[in-house]
C-alpha cells in the first residue's frame, strides 16, 4: 500500500471532530514532541478513531528533504549512514506523510529488504525501503494494531524507540533513520497487546461514543454536511486548521525553551514510584509528554496540571500487569500523591541564585507563564474524569449475589500457569504459540520455489546441475528465476480454544466452583499468551448457552466466566451439540484454524441423551477433559467421555500439578 501524503484530497478537519477531547489532545502532544513515543488508541468500532489521526497528519507541518532521497533525510541534517548518500545540494518542500501499515504486512514491507532477484540475476545490490522509511519524519499509522503478529509490532516499536531502522538479513546490513508520530488503534473487543507491548506506546487513550443525545446529533449534522459538501466543508473550517497547524509548529519550536522544574520531576516520580509502574519508561514518557504540554500553551516551565494531564495519559495502560487487570487510574490517588510531593512554597538555594522556579505558585498552576489558550474550537482541555467502577487499585472486590433459586456466583481461585495442551499433527493457521505450524517466521525446515525470502543453500544446489546448459565459461553461476527457493519454517500457531464449562448443581459447591473458574482463568491466561481465540460455552438446567462467541478477547471470556451462575440440572448432551455446531461454524469462517476442545465437567449427565453418543458429533476434534468429580468414591464418567471423544483426561487438581514438566517438553519441541 503506497503511502499517502498528508495534504492529499479533501479529509475531514481536526478542528470539526466533536468531543474525544483527550484523544486529540493525545495527539497533539505527539505532533509537537514526537518522542513522546507515540498514541494507542483503544475503543470501541464507530468511534471516528481512523478520522480524526488521519485530520490530524494534514496539521503537521511540511517538511524539507533532500531532492531524490527516499528516506527523506532532512538538508541541514541529512544522515550520514543513509543508503542514499551521499547527497548533492539541493531542498525540496513537501508535507508531511501519513503512511498506513496494512494489517497483513509482512516484514519485507515493514523495514525494506534487499531485491534478491536483482541480486543473483543481475548483480545489482538493491535495497528496496519499507514503510519505516516512507513513514520518516512524518506519521505512521496502524489501524488494528492489535492484531498485527507480534514480531511485527517489536519491529515497529523498536524503530519508534530508536529513531532508526536497522535491517540485517540475507547478508545485507542496511540502516537509516526513522522518526515517526506511531499512532495504533484497536477495539480490545478484538484481543489485548501482551504489557509488554503496550508499555512500549508513549500515550494511551480509551474512546467511546458519547451518550449525550445534543453531542451525539452534532456529531451526525456535520458528518452529514461533510459528505454533501467537502470542499465547502473544508473550507469553513480551513481558519481553524490553519490557527491549529501554527500552534504546533509555533509549539515544536518553543519545545526546547520549556524547563523541567525540579518540583515537577519529583511529581512526576513520585507518581509512577506510587503506581508501581515496571521500569523507568513511564517516568520518561510522563516527563517528555509534561514539557510538550507545556510548550503547547505557551509557558516556558512545567506546571503541576501539565504533570497530572501527562499521568493521565501515560500511566493506565502501564499499570496492566495481565490481561485480567482493569484497566484506568484512581485519580483520587494520583491528586493525594501530587499534593504531598507538592512545594508549599519556593526552597532556599544558596547556589542558584534565586528560588526554584518548580511547584504552583499562589495564583496556582500555570502562574509561570501565560494562561492555556482555547486550542481552537473543537479542540478542548479535558476535565478531570472520574475513574471507571473498578479501576482503582483499592476498589472493592464484586460482591456474591444470588442469581436466582439454587444460583449463585461464586468467585475464582487465583491463576497459575497450566500445562501446554496442543493440537496434534502441523497446522497453517494464524501465528502464534501454541501448536506446531508452517508460518513465515520460525525454524528453517526445507525450501520450496519461491522467491518471499531466498534460501540461498537451496537456490545453489538448484541452479548448479544447469550450469553446463547455460554456457557459463567463467567463474560463477548463472542464475535462472526458476532457481530461485524461499524457505519453508517450522514455527507455531494459534488455535481456537473452545471452553465447555459445566454450570449445573452439580458443580454448585462453593468451593469447588472457585477451583472450576481459577483453573478455567488459568487457562484462558494461556491461551491470551499463546496468541489463541477462545469461546465459551456453559450448559446447566436444560439448555447450552454461547456465552461468549470466539473472539480474541481474553477479557471479555472472565469476565463472562466471573459472573457465571450455577445451579439445576446437568445437560452435557446438549453442551457437546452446542459445541459442535460452533466448531463447524467457526470451521468456514477461519479454515486455517485448528480447534482444541476443553470440556470442564465431572461427567455427569442428568438431563438429555446419553453424551457418550452426542460426542461422536466432534470426532476428529483434538479435547481435552477436565475431570472435576471429588470425593472418595468416582464414577470415571469424565474418563470415559474423553475416551469417547479421543482427547487427554485429566483431574482438575493435576491441571497445574505438571506445568514445570509441560514447560520442558515445548521448549524441546520448540
Amino acid at each position: 500500500m503506497p503511502p499517502s501524503a498528508s495534504g492529499a484530497g479533501e479529509g475531514y478537519p481536526f478542528s470539526a471532530v466533536v468531543g474525544m477531547d483527550d484523544l486529540k489532545l493525545a495527539l497533539l502532544i505527539n505532533a509537537v514532541s514526537p518522542g513522546v513515543g507515540g498514541v494507542l488508541v483503544r475503543g470501541e468500532k464507530g468511534t471516528a478513531k481512523s478520522t480524526v489521526v488521519r485530520a490530524l497528519a494534514r496539521l503537521l507541518p511540511p517538511v524539507e528533504v533532500v531532492p531524490g532521497c527516499r528516506f527523506a533525510c532532512d538538508p541541514a541534517d541529512p544522515d550520514p549512514g543513509c543508503p542514499d548518500g551521499p547527497h548533492g545540494a539541493g531542498t525540496d518542500v513537501r508535507p508531511a506523510r501519513l503512511v498506513e501499515l496494512p494489517v497483513g504486512a509482512s516484514e519485507d514491507r515493514l523495514t525494506g529488504s534487499l531485491d534478491i532477484e536483482r541480486a543473483l540475476t543481475e548483480g545489482v545490490r538493491a535495497f528496496e525501503p519499507g514503510l519505516l522509511a516512507a513513514a520518516h519524519r512524518g506519521a505512521l499509522y496502524v489501524d488494528e494494531v492489535n492484531l498485527l503478529h507480534d514480531h511485527l509490532v517489536d519491529l515497529l516499536l523498536d524503530a519508534a524507540a530508536m529513531g532508526r531502522s536497522y535491517v540485517e538479513r540475507e547478508g545485507v546490513s542496511v540502516r537509516h533513520a526513522a522518526r515517526f508520530l506511531l499512532v495504533g488503534t484497536m477495539n480490545p473487543e478484538e484481543g489485548e497487546l501482551r504489557p509488554q507491548l503496550l508499555d512500549r506506546f508513549g500515550l494511551t487513550v480509551e474512546v467511546a461514543a458519547t451518550r449525550d443525545p445534543a453531542e451525539r446529533a452534532e456529531v451526525v449534522r456535520r458528518r452529514l454536511r461533510f459528505d454533501a459538501d467537502p470542499a465547502g466543508f473544508a473550507a469553513r473550517w480551513a481558519p481553524a486548521e490553519a490557527e491549529l497547524a501554527g500552534r504546533i509548529a509555533a509549539a515544536r519550536d518553543r519545545l526546547s525553551e520549556v524547563a523541567l522544574t525540579d518540583a515537577a520531576l519529583r511529581q512526576i516520580t513520585a507518581v509512577c514510584a506510587a503506581f508501581e509502574v515496571d521500569g523507568l519508561r513511564a517516568d520518561l514518557v510522563t516527563a517528555r509528554a509534561a514539557i510538550a504540554l507545556a510548550a503547547w500553551y505557551g509557558r516556558t516551565e512545567v506546571t503541576a496540571e501539565d504533570v497530572r494531564t501527562a499521568v493521565r495519559l501515560a500511566l493506565p495502560h502501564r499499570r496492566r500487569r495481565d490481561p485480567f487487570d482493569a484497566p484506568g487510574l484512581d485519580e483520587r490517588k494520583l491528586d493525594d500523591v501530587l499534593a504531598e510531593h507538592t512545594d508549599p512554597e519556593p526552597p532556599d538555594d544558596p547556589g542558584s541564585g534565586g528560588p526554584d522556579s518548580g511547584g504552583s505558585g499562589p495564583d496556582g498552576p500555570g502562574s509561570g507563564g501565560p494562561a492555556p489558550e482555547d486550542p481552537g474550537e473543537g479542540v478542548t482541555v479535558p476535565a478531570p474524569a472520574e475513574p471507571p467502577p473498578g479501576a482503582g487499585e483499592d476498589a472493592p472486590a464484586r460482591s456474591e449475589a444470588p442469581a436466582g433459586e439454587q444460583e449463585a456466583v461464586a468467585p475464582a481461585d487465583a491463576t497459575y500457569r497450566p500445562r501446554l495442551f496442543t493440537v496434534p499433527g502441523l497446522g497453517s493457521g494464524a501465528p502464534g504459540r501454541r501448536s506446531r505450524a508452517r508460518t513465515a517466521h520460525g525454524r528453517v525446515a526445507g525450501a520450496r520455489p519461491g522467491a518471499r525470502g531466498i534460501h540461498l543453500a537451496a537456490t545453489l544446489r538448484a541452479a548448479a546441475p544447469h550450469q553446463r546448459t547455460r554456457g557459463r565459461g567463467g567463474p560463477g553461476l548463472v542464475i535462472a528465476p526458476g532457481d530461485l527457493r524461499e524457505p519453508v519454517r517450522d514455527g507455531r500457531e494459534g488455535n481456537l480454544v473452545l471452553f465447555l464449562v459445566d454450570a449445573s448443581g452439580s458443580m454448585a459447591a462453593r468451593r469447588r466452583m472457585q477451583a472450576v473458574k481459577g483453573a478455567v482463568l488459568s487457562l484462558l491466561l494461556d491461551a491470551y499468551q499463546r496468541r489463541d481465540k477462545i469461546g465459551l460455552i456453559t450448559f446447566r438446567g436444560t439448555s447450552a448457552e454461547l456465552a461468549l462467541p470466539p473472539t480474541s478477547s481474553v477479557e471479555a471470556g472472565a469476565r463472562r466466566l466471573r459472573e457465571l451462575p450455577t445451579g439445576g440440572r446437568t445437560p452435557l448432551t446438549a453442551g457437546l451439540l452446542r459445541a459442535a455446531e460452533v466448531l463447524r461454524v467457526e470451521r468456514l469462517r477461519d479454515p486455517a484454524r485448528r480447534p482444541l476442545l476443553v470440556v470442564v465437567t465431572d461427567g455427569r449427565a442428568t438431563h438429555g441423551p446419553d453424551p457418550l453418543l452426542a460426542a461422536g458429533a466432534l470426532a476428529g476434534i483434538a479435547s481435552v477433559v477436565v475431570d472435576c468429580e471429588s470425593g472418595p468414591v468416582r464414577l470415571g464418567l469424565a474418563a470415559r467421555l474423553a475416551e469417547r471423544l479421543g482427547g487427554e483426561s485429566l483431574r482438575l487438581e493435576e491441571l497445574a500439578a505438571d506445568a514445570l514438566a509441560g514447560l520442558a517438553r515445548e521448549r524441546r519441541v520448540a
